[in-house]
């Protein structure tokens, strides 16, 4: 549909849309577009409709699969269809495998005498710099932790002193206006650096504004001291991340220091419409995150994809899904006045889980839409992967376009937008339901936390001290931490900074206010943000040895937090800024004081962690602290000040005033009206302007990077951050014959909810891990280990980190412990250790496991890594959805035991050898036969969802599929012909 030039009206031009085939100049027109979205397609698949019929090619595309998506009635849950969206989303720690790969896939091209320049991602490509902060200094005087050491490069480290809680809330400010910026912060940056290395300097030097009065400033002494350890601890991925800016077309790199994934993505590249050489159609994305999701919220269609589904769409060939069914959630009622979006998430959350809607769309309609504001909306969306559905779409309404009327839309763009999505029927109608209809009433949602160890455990915070009561006497499990009656009112006592405190069971420990779920919703923070001026005001202090934080994911938030003169409380109470990225809420969190470790072992206590963030499992914020709750904002800030989680908010008090009085919350919680009134005086134009300032600019260390010039990767081999992946080792242009699995030994047998984090861990590393092992070879000491994620693009440590967790529950073993049993020898040994022994043997491996194997966040080195270990199948009850997909694109088979059946109803020990016959010719979800070494044997299901998972599986993964596929055609492959023909 050609796009009108500006003030030219939609109602002028015929909206005939035409498609091109591959190699052929004719254009043929299909049908007239408004006939295309006929009032029956939910509007979510109005964009599958519009996405086939414009990437039409005859090859991954085809007419049938348009016929299919306007039958979407009929053909729901059971039509495979392609979709090609926009654009991809990286984020660095899932984003750099996937660049280290099609950087080894062009060396793979050269060696086969093709043009390595010729591998491009086709699609738009942007990947944010956003993972590798990690929480080094809190406050102004903590000593940093770089990468799991015990102690700091001296040059850098601070001296180690008292940490002032409550600074000086006196003083003039610049402007003489009370709430902005202190002269203090707006003061000229430090004339002499002390000595620090050059990088260093280059930070300090950097010039930046004071967001209330556009002035140059220096940052707050905590958040530089972070970026400057980012910088330096990650100038490798960083040079490389710079070459690929460089050397690949169609990729746009943003700098670390400017925003959260999620946040830049919102902020910054979203475009609801997009516009490209002439031709104006609906913004869509995958992002190899399970959180996209949040752009949802703003009417643009997009979910998480693994590393490798994430390669292929950047290399032109579309996601494939079954067509899905889709619910509507009808929104009725009026919102509770205490209640924060997170208790809305919560509570829809929990409503649809029990819905039971995994792999469906869900289409928000009805009156209680229209008073939740765009980021209320992304808000919730964001946390649609928790119930299981693919997406949840808010189309495009006056709220979204009242939303970017804040965020530097031109009147002309926003004008544009507007008559394209009415033009195309994308503008959303509250008349128009999907036929699936779940209600949910706004009024019944009340303030809730989730935990204390997984995200769908939801406690009302009015029975959070019973609750976490029980947790204490019920059996270790998914709540329960077994501890005896006699012991649960044991009391440590112990000296933090010459003072005496207590820590009891529930004592918290951690309270981070983080980025990636809540400072999309600008309500969110300020109610935090109020919550804590009113405290501070009442002469509330939270305990200095709690692990506080305040990590916004982009500058936008703290320009409206200062703007708003809540930030200089949020520092009284000890939150300070951090830096911006993700911290806490992937492991990154400094240690905790040695004097609260010790207490915490000596009584054998069960603490607390409080995050503002969507991912908690147990031993994830910290191994020492058991019990981690999602919570609000202004939940974590309230929690933190009672300084327990066994405390009744109606009948008991936070604390006392400064004159004795006790002050309970409801006397310090801000009104919906005066946060709403709060938000309208901040968050402005102005502010994301400014942002984008800050992201199109960079930063002087990334600017000053230097990278080399050349098409393909110089591979350092000395490097422990980038190395060559083997995954195209003995590649040939000729399609492999189907290989069968012989005489397997189990490599692991595991239990039930198997997660992502069990498989691939993203925090630190441990030093008694077989990836320390690996690093101290190199000549590294612990303080420079970095993390899993930051090390991602280093096959070698990911392979060794592959089931690493310390909460891996293996039934080999009976304990939580990253061990195995190597069968042979009955030696219990690493699991990498095991896995090397029986590849250097030739034996084959497989992996038992029980129901949901997989679920959690998306990452695709949960199947790199089970490859390179010699992993040919898993034989679970069910997987996620996802992780399955991963497996296939890894050339992994997931095979699923038949309905009523498991390892223990067929009797397995998991120590027989197992072999699996693959007929010449595979066919989705085919049932195919596993004889053991007993001389037993059974069925299961490969779970092939299509014949292109088929394909991609014959061929050994789709890495090496593109890669075959592209010396087969001597050009980059553009839809796959050769292997389209084939298929029934």
């Amino acid at each position: 549909c050609p796009a009108p030039t500006v003030g030219e009206s939609f109602g002028n031009i015929e909206p005939t849309l035409m498609f091109v085939f591959s190699g052929n100049s004719r254009r043929i027109s299909l049908f007239f577009f408004w006939l295309c979205f006929p009032d029956r397609l939910p509007l979510s698949i109005r964009v599958f409709l519009e996405a086939a019929i414009r990437n039409c090619d005859g090859f991954y595309t085809t007419e049938g699969d348009v016929e299919n998506i306007l039958d979407w009635q009929q053909q729901q849950d059971k039509a495979e269809v392609p979709f090609t969206p926009a654009r991809v989303l990286l984020q660095d720690f899932t984003g750099i495998p996937a660049m280290v790969d099609l950087a080894a896939m062009r060396d793979a091209v050269a060696k086969h005498g093709e043009d390595p320049s010729l591998v491009n991602p086709k699609c738009p490509t942007d990947l944010i710099v956003d993972h590798s902060l990690q929480i080094d200094f809190i406050c102004f005087h903590n000593a940093p932790n770089p990468g799991g050491g015990e102690s700091a490069t001296p040059s850098l480290a601070p001296p180690r002193s008292v940490p002032s809680r409550l600074p000086s809330r006196g003083g003039s400010h610049c402007g003489g206006q009370q709430g902005s910026c202190s002269k203090a912060a707006c003061s000229d940056p430090p004339a002499s650096s002390g000595g620090r290395p050059a990088a260093v300097q280059q930070i300090e030097n950097t010039p930046l504004l004071c967001p209330f009065h556009l002035k140059p400033v220096s940052e707050t002494e905590t958040a530089v001291k972070n970026q400057e350890m980012e910088l330096i601890r990650n100038k490798e991925r960083l040079q490389f991340f710079k070459w690929c800016s460089k050397a690949f077309k169609n990729v746009n790199v943003v700098p670390p220091d400017v925003g959260a994934v999620h946040q830049v993505n919102l902020e910054y590249l979203s475009r609801v419409a997009q516009v490209s050489d002439g031709v104006i159609y609906p913004d869509s994305v995958v992002g190899t995150d399970s959180h996209t999701t949040m752009i949802n919220g703003l009417g643009i269609l997009g979910w998480g994809v693994g590393g490798i589904e994430s390669e292929a769409v950047m290399l032109g060939q579309p996601v494939s899904l079954t067509l899905p069914q889709v619910v509507g959630c009808k929104l009725v009622g009026s919102i509770n006045p205490l209640s924060t979006s997170i208790d809305i998430v919560l509570g829809i959350t929990k409503h649809l889980r029990q819905a039971g809607i995994a792999g469906r769309f869900v289409e928000f309609f009805g009156p209680g839409v229209s008073q939740l504001s765009a980021p209320d909306r992304t808000t919730i969306a964001n946390m649609c992967p928790e119930y299981n559905a693919t997406v949840s779409f808010f189309p495009i309404d006056r709220v979204t376009l009242k939303h970017f009327k804040k965020t530097n839309f031109s009147h002309e763009k926003l004008e544009l937008m507007e008559s394209y999505m009415k033009a195309v029927k994308l503008f959303r109608s509250y008349e128009e339901p999907p036929e699936d209809v779940i209600e949910i009433n706004l009024s019944s949602m009340v303030p809730h936390v989730s935990g204390p160890k997984r995200p769908q455990d939801r406690v009302a915070v009015s029975n959070m001290k019973a609750d976490f009561q029980s947790c204490l006497e019920e059996k270790v499990g998914f709540k329960g931490f077994h501890i005896s009656k006699e012991k649960q009112e044991t009391r440590v006592p112990f000296l933090h900074c010459g003072q005496e405190y207590q820590l009891v069971h529930g004592s918290v420990v951690i309270a981070a206010v983080i980025s990636c779920t809540n400072n999309c919703n600008p309500s969110v923070m300020l109610t935090a943000g109020l919550l804590a001026k009113k405290a501070v005001e009442a002469g509330l202090t939270v305990k200095p040895y709690i692990r506080t934080s305040l990590a916004p994911g982009s500058g936008m938030v703290t320009h409206y937090l200062n703007s708003s003169g809540v930030l200089p409380y949020f520092s009284q109470l000890g939150f300070q800024v951090i830096g911006y990225g993700c911290a806490t809420c992937v492991g990154n969190t400094a240690p905790l004081p040695d004097a609260v470790v010790d207490a915490i072992k000596q009584g054998d206590l069960v603490t607390c962690g409080l995050l503002s963030g969507n991912r908690h499992f147990e031993g994830r914020l910290c191994d020492c602290v058991r019990a981690n709750y999602l919570a609000s904002p202004p939940l974590v800030v309230a929690y933190a000040i009672a300084g327990t989680v066994g405390i009744d908010f109606e009948k008991e008090p936070l604390g006392l005033s400064s004159s004795g009085k006790e002050v309970y919350l409801s006397d310090i919680w801000p009104s919906r009206e005066e946060v709403q009134q709060t938000e309208e005086d901040t968050v402005i134009s102005s502010v994301f302007k400014d942002l984008r300032g800050r992201m199109e600019k960079g930063n002087t260390f990334w600017n000053n990077i230097e990278s080399p010039d050349s098409v393909v990767f110089p591979w350092d081999p000395k490097s422990t951050y980038i190395r060559c992946p083997p995954f195209f080792s003995n590649l040939s242009k000729e399609l492999p014959a189907p290989q069968s699995i012989e005489n397997a030994h189990a490599l692991l047998f595991l239990g039930d909810k198997v997660s992502t984090d069990h498989i691939s861990p993203a925090g630190s590393i441990a030093r008694a891990s077989t990836a320390a092992k690996y690093l101290q070879s190199r000549r590294l000491t612990p303080r420079e280990f970095n993390s899993y994620g930051a090390r991602r693009g280093n096959d070698a440590v990911m392979t060794r980190g592959t089931f690493a967790s310390i909460k891996l529950l293996n039934r080999f073993i009976g304990k939580p412990s990253p061990k195995t049993l190597h069968i042979p020898s009955g030696q219990t040994l690493d699991v990498f250790e095991a896995a090397d022994r029986y590849q250097r043997d030739g034996v084959p491996l497989v992996i038992l496991a029980g129901k949901e194997y997989g679920s959690g966040n998306s990452r695709d080195w949960v199947a790199k890594g089970p490859y390179l270990l010699g992993v040919r199948a898993v034989i679970a009850e069910s997987f996620e959805k996802l992780h399955k997909s991963q497996l296939v694109g890894m050339g992994i088979m997931p095979l699923q035991f038949l309905p009523g059946q498991s390892a223990d109803s067929l009797e397995l020990s998991g120590k027989e050898r197992f072999s699996i016959v693959l007929p010449e010719s595979l066919s989705p979800r085919q049932q195919l036969t596993v004889k053991t070494s007993k001389g037993t044997s059974f069925s299961v299901t490969a779970l092939f969802d299509s014949q292109i998972d088929v394909i991609i599986f014959q061929h050994g993964g789709l890495l090496r599929y593109v890669a075959q596929t592209f010396l087969r055609s001597g050009s980059q492959p553009r839809a796959g012909a050769a292997e389209r023909a084939p298929c029934p």
